[in-house]
């Protein structure tokens, strides 16, 4: 039974009751919908939105007009319509439904692939939007969306990147898609934007990573694209904003043995045991747990863990801190403290 210690911890409605994670605050905030600012438009079209979205009738109506300007000759044509639907979707759920059911989603898919930079950041964004509605994530994934939103993460703007990855992060929420968005190279090009975009991008990225690596094999390709590195420096920068969602994506990832390796070389130790030290309660508690998960079966990472001065400040969170905190730090205690004998066998990772 839980204390008034403890804390629920839930992270895009997972819940975290090994790793104790907590979500409570918006530091975890999933991807929402098109948070990119709008682009300026024509009195006459605010006019025809506020009117589109008033009234019902109107309202689908005028979606079936934008669907059919989508396929138009004309490039002002397509650009206008796209923007529109993208608005719709955002502004009002009802209309996500209504957009997919008239047909948008097949040619705002084929939009991504422009290579006109606001009618690929439209389409994006639209396709976005609109897989923030459940019923329409299967339909956007099974018309052929996933490698379009892949090389937009590639070749787009910083926006249509930022969006592309939020899209892919909705789409991963269906289970079987996740293997083929990890097939089709998007792990790579999230670990590039994690690593080199700017704040939005980082934190899209994480969360798209933390959702595609629940699955074996996108958590082997983040580790070969590299992820340690940024993950380990994020984690350090304690004015990044980024611990907490770096330590998710590196919870998930550790329970491969590559990933454990590329922790160390990267290191990864002496990072987490200064969270453990002057990190906020949650991120103490998030690195005690990772560090119990690559302590139990290495004897030399027990020893490497030791050497870094970890078990003063675990002692001190086994009796300040959260009740799985305090059960996670005591663990990793009696660990660090068991005799490192001549005869200890050594685990795989140790070889």
């Amino acid at each position: 039974m839980e204390t008034e210690n403890a804390v629920n911890y839930k992270f895009m409605g997972r819940s975290f009751n090994d790793l104790s994670i907590n979500d409570d605050s918006s530091a975890f905030s999933d991807c929402n919908s098109d948070r990119s600012g709008e682009f300026s438009t024509a009195s006459s079209q605010s006019r025809r939105l506020f009117l589109a979205c008033t009234n019902s009738d109107n309202s689908d109506e005028f979606i079936r007009q934008l669907v059919s300007d989508l396929g138009s000759c004309s490039i002002d044509e397509q650009k206008n319509a796209a923007l529109e639907l993208r608005l719709l979707a955002k502004n009002k759920p009802e209309n996500r439904i209504k957009i997919a059911k008239a047909g948008a989603i097949k040619p705002l898919i084929s939009l991504i692939t422009s290579t006109d930079p606001y009618l690929q950041e439209n389409g994006v964004t639209a396709i976005l939007n609109l897989s923030l509605c459940d019923e329409n994530k299967e339909l956007i994934a099974s018309s052929g969306a996933i490698k379009p939103l892949v090389r937009a993460l590639r070749t787009g703007t910083s926006t249509s990147k930022e969006n592309a990855a939020c899209a892919l992060l909705r789409l991963s929420q269906v289970e079987e898609n996740k293997v083929a968005i990890g097939r089709s190279g998007a792990i790579p090009l999230l670990v590039n934007l994690l690593e080199n975009g700017g704040i939005r991008g980082k934190k899209d990225a994480s969360t798209a990573l933390y959702s595609l690596c629940t699955v074996k094999e996108n958590k082997i390709k983040a580790v070969e694209a590299g992820i340690m590195k940024p993950l380990v420096e994020l984690m350090a920068d304690f004015g990044s904003n980024m611990v907490d969602k770096s330590a998710f994506v590196l919870s998930v990832l550790v329970s491969v043995p590559e990933a454990k390796t590329a922790l160390v070389d990267e290191g990864g130790i002496p990072v987490l045991v200064e969270i453990i030290e002057v990190g906020s309660q949650r991120q103490k508690e998030i690195a005690a747990a990772i560090l119990l998960q690559i302590c139990e079966d290495s004897v030399v990472y027990r020893t490497k863990v030791a050497r870094e001065g970890a078990i003063p400040p675990l002692v001190a969170l086994s009796q300040s801190g959260t009740n799985r905190a305090k059960q996670k730090a005591e663990k990793l205690i009696e660990l660090l403290r068991q005799p490192r004998s001549a005869n200890a066998v050594a685990s795989p990772s140790d070889l």
